[in-house]
């Protein structure tokens, strides 16, 4: 179906997209592409509330926030928040960019005069129930280009990513002085958030360490860990340092999302796994080196996966017992194995490429051996 809009002249513009980190970061050049091209155009966005602590501050972007604890009750409050700020206005154009049920019911509190959603094949739990107009159907792109999908319906010409997410001076302040003393680091953050039968985490304790060991002997990197502190983090933390030889500063728990984002803009390079901190690199031009095995990096990896380990092929193979090109685009591979394809080996080759293309100055060849 094409935009109704002759030109691009959108007026007042909300989107919906609640969750989750790596997800907003990957909406955000929509966003700026939005701006681009019609300056001053007026954007309000309704977030969670640990995706708006990423995003706040967000040039030409009004935040509400809505928990997703709050269920129904909080949504009523929401719209009365918005109606209240509104004066009782609808939006122009509302872009229901998170095809969940949740967020579909959400998107009926949200006074709108043309609700767009995701095209018939990404529609999914029903999106189409809750929209007046659906994009164009663009099978098998990433997540981001899907966001992008969104603003090219309206008329937004195509064009390169641009993120520009705000770093305040007292976050970068803070992450300064963590890494205070450290010549050149890489940041690794070995876990992603917990999701029921969604295993992305890499749990070979002693290949993490095998790589830690393998950046500082070969390139000087100092390995900084981030994440949270919950027990799967603190307990995966406590077995890379366990196994390692090298200094790991660990900084698990210790940074808010803006201060992780300045942590780094000053890294040589992030690795993990399919979670927030490989698009947050890729939204600061930080080589990303994504470890996928149970998604597919073609569609949950970042802007640019040049550095990707990619078992996702043989865990379909192995753990499906199907053809790579007989799965449906997005299909999970739903077994806690799938990641034990990743070799130390397959992470320290890409660790190589992406120093060459820094042109980082090799200090020893030697590969460590398992401890």
């Amino acid at each position: 179906m094409p935009s109704l809009s002759s030109s691009l002249n959108l007026g007042d513009l909300c989107i919906l997209r609640l969750s989750a980190l790596g997800d907003v970061c990957n909406l955000v050049p929509a966003v700026r592409a939005l701006q681009k091209q019609q300056p001053g155009i007026k954007i309000t966005w309704v977030i969670g509330r640990a995706e708006y602590n990423l995003l706040a501050g967000l040039e030409g972007v009004d935040f509400f926030i809505y928990d997703k604890k709050s269920g129904l009750a909080g949504m009523r409050a929401l719209r009365k928040e918005i109606m209240d700020k509104r004066a009782g206005k609808p939006f122009d154009v509302l872009l229901h960019m998170q095809a969940a049920l949740r967020a579909s019911v959400l998107s009926r509190f949200i006074p709108a005069k043309r609700r767009i959603g995701f095209d018939a094949a990404r529609a999914k739990d029903n999106q189409n129930w809750f929209v007046n107009e659906q994009i164009n159907a663009n099978p098998n792109v990433r997540v981001g280009q899907g966001f992008m999908d969104f603003v090219h319906y309206l008329g937004v010409a195509k064009t390169e990513p641009e993120w520009s997410i705000p770093v305040p001076e007292a976050d970068q302040a803070v992450a300064k002085q963590l890494v205070a003393g450290l010549e050149r680091y890489l940041v690794i953050s070995p876990c992603s958030s917990f999701r029921k039968r969604n295993w992305r985490n890499w749990e070979d304790f002693v290949g993490w360490a095998e790589v830690i060991d393998y950046a500082q002997q070969a390139y000087g990197l100092t390995t900084v860990l981030v994440g949270g502190q919950t027990e799967l983090e603190k307990n995966a933390t406590a077995q890379i340092i366990k196994h390692s030889q090298s200094k790991i500063l660990d900084l698990m728990g210790k940074t808010n999302l803006k201060a992780l984002l300045a942590v780094i803009d000053g890294a040589e390079l992030v690795i993990a796994p399919d979670s927030g901190p490989i698009h947050m690199a890729a939204a600061r031009g930080k080589p990303a080196l994504g470890l996928y095995a149970t998604s597919n990096p073609a569609r949950t990896g970042p802007w640019l996966d040049d550095y990707v380990v990619n078992r996702y092929p043989e865990a379909v193979a192995k753990y499906l017992k199907q053809p790579l090109e007989t799965v449906a685009w997005g299909q999970r591979v739903r077994s806690p194995n799938a990641m034990g394809l990743i070799t130390s080996q397959d992470v320290i080759e890409k660790l190589d490429l992406i120093a060459a293309d820094l042109k980082l100055k090799k200090l020893s060849p030697k590969i460590p051996t398992r401890i």
